[in-house]
């Protein structure tokens, strides 16, 4: 079938799919928002002809906008709902265990799975500034649920690793906070689950390096306003 489509195929299609190949990777190098395959080059080509055309393809309806309320609100309010919402869940899945806070589980979860980092990359993996991500560090030394040594590289820092106590602890609690994640997709088919990692991929992308510059709370808005010249988009 492939072999018939190409034959009937003149030099100029080719030239025009192998242009839009070139500028779909060079898009790719600068976001990282499709799949680097034949699928995320289907979706972007997809999405730029509709850029183009200036379609807008099944607007949604949120809260306040036949009042003129941005899509940017809407964004934002419904990110911290969600927060909220996952928060409640968490403190579900440990209402019956040893854990003080999900920001404990979801500790010993980081160690476990990406294995022994020193404590700042485990307070930035988790996105906390320094005196909260060195409390929580604290309180699980305390628990006897991780174990720090001397890195070898640098003697200042201290290498953290979850210990077996840690790893009994979570293993114990893991079935409920499978569940609690399981509640948080709702009924997301697994083609949304999908689009929306890549969404909030997107969003990481974009937030993670601002976040690690520790700019001022006074100065941060103007600084990532101006750096980032943002522009309300015009359909």
């Amino acid at each position: 079938m492939y072999t018939n489509v190409i034959h009937k195929m003149n030099y100029q299609n080719i030239k025009e799919i192998i242009g839009l190949l070139e500028q779909f990777e060079t898009d790719h190098a600068a976001d990282e928002s499709y799949p680097n395959d034949i699928g995320g080059f289907k979706k972007w080509v997809c999405d730029t002809e509709n850029r183009k055309g200036g379609t807008i393809l099944d607007e949604p309806y949120w809260e306040g906008k036949e009042n003129g309320r941005s899509a940017e609100s809407a964004i934002s309010t419904l990110l911290v709902h969600l927060n909220r919402y996952a928060k409640t869940y968490s403190k579900s899945a440990i209402s019956d265990s040893e854990f003080t806070t999900q920001e404990d589980f979801i500790y010993l979860i980081n160690l476990k799975a990406f294995g022994e980092m020193t404590k700042m990359e485990l307070i930035k993996k988790n996105i906390h500034d320094k005196p909260v991500g060195m409390l929580i560090i604290t309180r699980l030394l305390k628990q006897g649920w991780i174990t720090q040594a001397e890195s070898e590289i640098d003697k200042r820092n201290r290498i953290i690793s979850i210990s077996e106590k840690g790893l009994d602890v979570l293993d114990r609690q893991m079935k409920k906070i499978r569940e609690a994640t399981d509640i948080i997709t709702g009924d997301l088919s697994y083609t949304e689950k999908m689009e929306l990692i890549r969404i909030l991929n997107k969003l990481d992308h974009f937030h993670r390096p601002i976040f690690s510059r520790n700019i001022e709370n006074k100065e941060l808005i103007k600084t990532v306003y101006q750096e980032h010249s943002f522009k309300k988009q015009i359909h």
